[in-house]
């Protein structure tokens, strides 16, 4: 399967996914990868809301930036880790999950965890990209 482009397949023989994600990313040879820190819901002035939900927007906001920054977009994205400190509202989530991905969803991990690496941190999300 040679092509230019990151290939996005949920296979037959195994169950579809639960949620809007690929079972399988594949990266076109000779893409760069690109590795980003977490990502949290933190605003510009290092304010974190207490709501959850508005940590999800700031998180999500972040990524938009931090993709933007390195010239690259959601569809760039190849994988994805989400942890949460809390049960995820997923209507909520998915507004802004689809918001950004549209229709290209990547690979995706969730758990959750006790804590993150502040107290008053509910929700990382970490992603992946080649271009």
């Amino acid at each position: 399967m040679s092509t230019n482009k990151i290939i996005r397949l949920n296979p037959d023989n195994i169950p579809t996914p639960v949620g809007n994600y690929s079972h399988v990313t594949i990266i076109p040879r000779n893409s760069d990868l690109y590795t980003f820190s977490g990502q949290i819901g933190i605003d510009n002035n290092g304010k974190t809301p207490v709501n959850f939900n508005e940590q999800v927007i700031l998180t999500f906001k972040n990524i938009k930036e931090l993709l933007n920054s390195q010239d690259l977009d959601a569809e760039n994205v190849i994988k994805v880790n989400i942890w949460a400190t809390e049960e995820i509202d997923w209507e909520f989530f998915d507004k802004e999950w689809v918001n950004l991905f549209k229709k290209n969803y990547p690979s995706m991990t969730i758990a959750y965890i006790t804590a993150l690496g502040l107290p008053e941190l509910k929700i990382e999300i970490e992603i992946w990209a080649a271009k």
